[in-house]
C-alpha cells in the first residue's frame, strides 16, 4: 500500500478520537447476544414452520427480518476485518471466519480488498479494489461505445441495488480474486465449503420450502440493503476525488465519506456504519463506539449530514467531474458537449439529406 500522501497533516482535534478504538469483549459479547441470538431464532422458527407445512407466503416476511439481522451480523464481520470487534488478533480472525461463513463473505480475502479500499479511498489512481466502479466525466466520455454501455449498465439502479447484490455474495465472493496469494484463496474456498455443509444441512432440515422462501429472501433483503449501505458512503454530492499528489487522507476520510443520519432502528441494524466518516478516519473504532465519539468531538458533528430521502440523490450521480470536483450525472456527459460542435454535427447532417 502507498503510505498517506506528503501533504496529509492530521487536525489538532484528531487525538482526541484515539480513546475510542479500545475494543470492549463487554459490549463485543453483548452485541453477539443481541444479533446472532435473533438470526438464529428466526433461522430456527423458519425452519420449523417449513417443516409444519404451513404457507409458503408466511415464510417471506420472516426471512426479510433476519435479512436485517444479518446486516448487522456483516457489520460485526467487518469490525473482525478491521481487527476492532476484539482486543485480540486471533479472536478477530476466529469470529470473522465465522460471521463471514453466515454472511457468504471469505474473511483473509474480504479484509485485504476492503483495506485496499480504506488505504485509497477518494484516489484518482489507486480505483478498482474493493470499491464502487466510479469513471471520471472525461474517462466517460473518451471511452469506447461498448464500455460506456457496460459502465451505464453497472450504474443502472435496478441492476446495482435489484440484481447484483445477491449475485456478488452467492457467486462471485466464491471466486477468488485475480493474484490473490494462497491465505486468500485457501478463504475464498474453506468459506464457500462451509457454507455449501450450512446451507445442505439446512436444507435436510427445513426443505426446499424453508430454502426458496425464507434463506433467499434473507440473503436478498441483507444483500441489497447492504450494497445500498456501501454505495451511498462514498457515492453522494459533492464527494471527494483527488489525484495521488493532492490526496489526502483525512479530507478524503471526512469530504469523501459520508454521514449517513438514519432513524435509530436503521441504525442499530446497520451498526451505526452510518458514522462512515468517522470509521475511515479512524478505521480501529469499533462499531459500538462510533456514536460516543460522534458525540464526543465537535468537529465530527458535520452540518448536513445525510437523510434516508436525501441520499436518493445518489441515484443520479455517477461520473466525477474533475472541473467542479463533484459527482455528476451522465446528463453532464451530454449538456457539456460545446455548442458549436453540436451545430456543426446538425449542420452535416442537413447536408447530407
Amino acid at each position: 500500500m502507498d503510505t498517506p500522501s506528503s501533504r496529509s497533516k492530521a487536525p489538532a482535534w484528531f487525538a482526541a478520537t484515539k480513546i475510542f478504538e479500545t475494543p470492549s469483549r463487554g459490549l463485543a459479547i453483548g452485541q453477539l447476544f443481541d444479533t446472532l441470538g435473533p438470526y438464529l431464532v428466526l433461522g430456527a422458527l423458519g425452519v420449523l414452520l417449513a417443516r409444519w407445512q404451513v404457507a409458503w407466503y408466511l415464510l417471506i416476511p420472516l426471512g426479510a427480518a433476519g435479512g436485517l439481522f444479518m446486516i448487522r451480523l456483516f457489520i460485526l464481520f467487518h469490525d473482525c476485518c478491521h481487527g476492532s470487534f476484539w482486543a485480540s488478533r486471533r479472536t478477530n480472525a476466529v469470529w470473522g471466519w465465522f460471521l463471514g461463513m453466515l454472511t457468504f463473505t471469505p474473511f483473509r480475502s474480504w479484509r485485504k480488498s476492503h483495506g485496499t479500499h480504506h488505504a485509497h479511498n477518494g484516489n484518482l489512481d489507486h480505483r478498482g479494489i474493493g470499491d464502487v466502479w466510479t469513471l471520471t466525466l472525461e474517462e466517460y466520455r473518451a471511452a469506447t461505445p461498448l464500455r460506456r454501455f457496460q459502465y451505464r449498465l453497472y450504474r443502472n439502479p435496478f441492476f446495482l441495488f435489484l440484481f447484483s447484490p445477491p449475485l456478488v455474495f452467492l457467486v462471485l465472493q466464491r471466486l477468488p480474486d485475480k493474484g490473490a496469494d494462497t491465505s486468500s484463496v485457501w478463504s475464498v474456498h474453506t468459506t464457500t465449503l462451509a457454507s455449501l455443509v450450512l446451507l445442505v444441512g439446512l436444507g435436510a432440515l427445513g426443505g426446499t420450502a424453508f430454502l426458496l422462501f425464507y434463506l433467499l429472501p434473507m440473503v436478498y433483503v441483507g444483500s441489497v440493503v447492504g450494497v445500498w449501505l456501501f454505495y451511498i458512503q462514498h457515492q453522494f454530492d459533492p464527494g471527494y476525488w483527488e489525484h495521488r499528489e493532492e490526496w489526502d487522507q483525512y479530507t478524503a476520510a471526512l469530504q469523501g465519506s459520508s454521514f449517513y443520519r438514519l432513524p435509530r432502528w436503521a441504525q442499530w441494524f446497520s451498526g451505526n456504519i452510518g458514522f462512515h466518516h468517522i470509521h475511515h478516519l479512524r478505521p480501529r473504532i469499533p462499531n459500538y463506539r462510533l456514536e460516543a465519539c460522534w458525540r464526543a468531538v465537535p468537529e465530527l458533528q458535520l452540518p448536513h449530514p445525510l437523510t434516508i430521502v436525501s441520499s436518493l440523490k445518489g441515484l443520479r450521480l455517477h461520473l466525477w467531474d474533475e472541473a467542479s470536483k463533484r459527482l455528476v450525472g451522465f446528463r453532464r456527459a451530454v449538456n457539456s458537449i460545446p455548442h458549436a460542435f453540436v451545430l456543426s454535427i446538425f449542420r452535416l447532417g442537413v447536408r447530407l439529406t
